[in-house]
């Protein structure tokens, strides 16, 4: 399988709400690139929401997409962290989490009516927020001499590489994010410049 050179995530926090039979479904969607992060996101909405009956929730993490969790937090298994990861995947989103809060209205939903609650709430905030495509980056590390400073930053614009760290002194380090689709013409590149010492990083 071809490795993927672009990603979709989203870069701003969104809310929306949603209410079935007294009910109240408060969903928000946040960028997310750590589960410490998203413990950090989820703990925020826990104190928004201290009364709240349940805090379901799901994230997708990595340009792989290989990291995720669903949570149902009390709901029927699969009723809610579920559906909510799946609009996160219908979207093909990665770097993304949602947490929908629930506010128990006196009426059961059942399951159907509960993953149609959480699906449609998390459908309705992920559509709040414009989707970014990023590129997929692998990090290498850069010593140079700072004579060749403007050579390195010409290879860096020119092939759309983050600069992620970078220590000028009389010797360069620089740590930074080259695009997978560009990397044999960086490393190339650098080759051609010699005295650059390039590494991966990470």
């Amino acid at each position: 399988m071809a490795e993927r050179t672009h990603y979709n995530c989203i870069d701003k926090t969104g809310e929306a709400q949603f209410a079935d039979r007294g009910s109240k479904f408060i969903g928000y969607a946040f960028p997310v690139e750590s589960t410490d992060g998203f413990k950090a996101q989820m703990e925020k909405i826990k104190k928004l929401h201290p009364k709240a009956s349940h805090y379901c929730f799901a994230y997708r993490i990595g340009a792989d997409n290989n990291l995720f969790r669903a949570g149902d937090d009390g709901e029927p298994a699969g009723s809610a962290g579920k559906p909510i990861l799946g609009q996160i995947d219908s979207r093909e989103l990665t770097n993304t989490g949602v947490v929908v809060v629930r506010y128990f209205g006196g009426t059961l939903l059942g399951v159907p009516g509960l993953i149609n609650a959480y699906k449609n709430t998390a459908s309705l905030v992920l559509q709040t927020i414009p989707v970014q495509q990023k590129q997929v980056e692998r990090p290498y590390r850069l010593q140079f001499d700072y004579t060749l400073m403007n050579e390195v930053m010409q290879v860096l614009k020119q092939c759309n590489c983050s600069i992620r760290q970078q220590e000028v002194q009389l010797f360069c380090l620089f740590t930074v994010g080259v695009p997978v689709s560009r990397l044999d013409e960086v490393l190339y590149r650098f080759k051609d410049l010699h005295q650059v010492d390039v590494q991966p990083a990470g």
